[in-house]
């Protein structure tokens, strides 16, 4: 499985201690920030966003400070259900039900080791494919490029 990571200078931090930990269980494709320099979140968003469009990768990870910004972003683009995960409840539930393709995290919202077991979460979890959340997850994509007032 190929895993897109990324993050601004906010999750800086965190992005590296997930990419040590999961090199050896997934192949890994860092599409930066690269240090502790400003940059601006949406930029990276798009970078693992592309990258699963394209299938440069199976699945993302998003990091910026506290995650709302970088899930914002990567769901502007068509395919991408970015969903910001706070526990593994959250990760489980976010593949289960709604079928994400990234999970995002916030660098302060937990410890290293616990974001460690939402994205083990999320990458080991699959989508249920029950009748009512496949109905649901198909009622999403049908609002991709819909007009909005």
């Amino acid at each position: 499985m190929k895993v897109s990571i990324a993050s601004d200078h906010g999750g800086f931090d965190l992005k590296e201690y997930l990419l040590n930990e999961l090199k050896n269980d997934y192949e890994m494709v860092d599409e930066g920030c690269f240090n502790k320099e400003s940059v601006d979140y949406p930029l990276y968003a798009k970078k693992v966003a592309e990258d699963l469009i394209s299938k440069k990768a199976d699945y993302g990870i998003l990091i910026c400070t506290n995650g709302v910004g970088i899930t914002i972003a990567a769901n502007k683009f068509k395919g991408i259900r970015c969903a910001l995960c706070l526990n593994e409840d959250m990760a489980s539930h976010s593949k289960l039900h709604n079928d994400a393709n990234i999970v995002s995290l916030g660098q302060v919202n937990q410890t290293k080791e616990e974001a460690l077991k939402i994205v083990r979460t999320f990458l080991t979890t699959e989508f249920s494919n029950e009748e009512r959340h496949l109905r649901r997850v198909k009622e999403i994509i049908s609002f991709e490029g819909e007009m909005k007032c």
